[in-house]
């Protein structure tokens, strides 16, 4: 089965496995330190959320003690094509 969601989407998804990941983490670990229900973490990554709110990623950074920018300054968003052409 294909992933349906849009680049971006795709791209958040991603980001937010590899720094869970990074820093050992669990889903609700995750949530835990980010002060967030893991069913808000879980929508994003299952593709029940198709338009995560930015403010929902800055939670997540706070909880991973990053900055949005460290969040987006990876190949997975400088690579993504333009929306508009």
């Amino acid at each position: 089965m294909s992933d349906q969601r849009s680049p971006l989407c795709r791209a958040v998804k991603n980001r937010i496995l590899k720094l869970y990941d990074e820093n050992d983490l669990t889903i609700n670990a995750l949530a835990t330190t980010a002060g967030l229900p893991p069913s808000s973490i879980k929508n994003i990554l299952y593709g029940k959320s198709q338009n995560p709110k930015i403010a929902t990623i800055k939670i997540i950074c706070d909880g991973l003690n990053i900055s949005l920018k460290d969040f987006f300054d990876c190949d997975e968003f400088n690579n993504l094509e333009q929306e508009i052409k």
